[in-house]
């Protein structure tokens, strides 16, 4: 069997027993590099996923802890999406993908991982990102640590 040697991961792999929402826990940080969070509104801020399904992937989420998006206020929603909109533009000019993947998982069984908050993913895309290693081996491979996507996502 090969092995995909990434020390670094381990610190993530790890970080999986802390405890409580990670959203409302990242929220009351007042260290944003601690917790990877990109950007903060009134309502709403975004934060980089610790376990990425691709390089630069996104969470977004209101500050609230509700399940789901009717239970948001508008106000809260459009602050939602304007936070959304302005990540993604932040990914668009420094990390140039083809295209995305946007989505929210609502409940455990539409696998959302943290059922209690409801968070919208921005996962961008690049022609050829994926490739054999994720069906014969069921491994995935991200190309840069979280702190050298969080220096390139903050660069000004």
């Amino acid at each position: 069997m090969d092995k995909l040697w990434a020390p670094w991961r381990s610190k993530y792999i790890y970080s999986r027993k802390r405890t409580g929402c990670i959203f409302c826990n990242a929220k009351n940080e007042k260290n944003p590099k601690k917790r990877y969070i990109l950007s903060r509104s009134k309502h709403s801020f975004s934060m980089l996923n610790l376990f990425p399904y691709n390089n630069g992937h996104v969470m977004v989420a209101p500050f609230r802890h509700v399940k789901s998006l009717e239970l948001l206020s508008s106000e809260e929603l459009m602050d939602l999406m304007d936070v959304l909109n302005a990540t993604k533009v932040r990914i668009d000019k420094k990390l140039n993908p083809n295209g995305y993947n946007i989505g929210i998982n609502i409940g455990k069984i539409g696998g959302a991982g943290f059922a209690g908050h409801v968070h919208i993913h921005i996962v961008p895309r690049w022609a050829g990102d994926t490739n054999f290693m994720p069906i014969l081996t069921d491994t995935k491979i991200i190309s840069e640590s979280l702190e050298a996507m969080y220096r390139v996502l903050n660069k000004k």
